[in-house]
């Protein structure tokens, strides 16, 4: 193994309860009486990518709106939990990311959210993890498509001169461990709160906490 790539913002701090009241935060803002609650966002967050979330849901309730900027308003709010001090490194992961560079090994930091909200995540974890713990940071604006899409994986690989195959991928949901096999890369799902009842069956391992001693024995 020469690379592990962690995957969503949710790979290093578990946000889903940031964002899901984020989201019901923007609704009201937009006048809409929607409130999703934490069971019916645990099924959304089977798919990826928010303004999918907002225009699949108002298609099922029977309603038009301008999900961009909705998903727009959502993503200042959560900017604003992360610059408040809200969230913390997930189980492992500061260990996880001291030991592979220790051995050597490139870091990628390899989403396709925004690049402020990226920003604000690593600016909230500043004690523990820094931008320049990672080789790479790849953010929605840097790839054609998002994730499920294999994207944002292969533009990694090609940044770092990295093999597929010399690499792991770390996820916290389903669209991500998607993404990383379609690029032929090995995915250890490490689900969070809201998604730790999904199927990750597909992943090439599960994990509630990372340990760099189990991630190098597996590739």
């Amino acid at each position: 193994m020469s690379a592990i790539f962690f995957g969503s913002i949710g790979s290093i701090a578990d946000t889903s309860e940031l964002q899901r009241q984020s989201f019901n935060q923007a609704f009201e803002q937009h006048g809409l009486d929607w409130h999703w609650t934490q069971d019916e966002y645990l099924s959304m967050l089977e798919k990826s990518g928010g303004t999918h979330r907002i225009k699949n849901y108002a298609a099922s309730v029977g309603q038009s709106v301008d999900a961009a900027a909705i998903h727009a308003s959502k993503s200042q709010i959560f900017q604003e939990y992360l610059r408040a001090g809200e969230v913390k490194p997930r189980p492992g992961v500061v260990e996880t990311i001291a030991q592979a560079k220790q051995h050597g090994l490139k870091l990628g930091f390899v989403t396709t959210t925004s690049e402020e909200n990226v920003s604000s995540l690593l600016s909230a974890l500043a004690s523990d993890i820094e931008r320049a713990d990672f080789d790479l940071v790849v953010d929605a604006s840097m790839v054609e498509r998002s994730k499920p899409a294999g994207d944002a994986y292969v533009f990694a690989l090609k940044e770092l001169n990295e093999k597929a195959e010399n690499c792991l991928a770390i996820e916290d949901n389903l669209g991500g461990v998607t993404a990383a096999q379609t690029a032929g890369i090995s995915c250890v799902g490490f689900p969070g709160e809201n998604t730790t009842h999904h199927d990750f069956s597909r992943a090439d391992l599960r994990v509630d906490q990372l340990s760099f001693d189990e991630l190098k024995r597996f590739v």
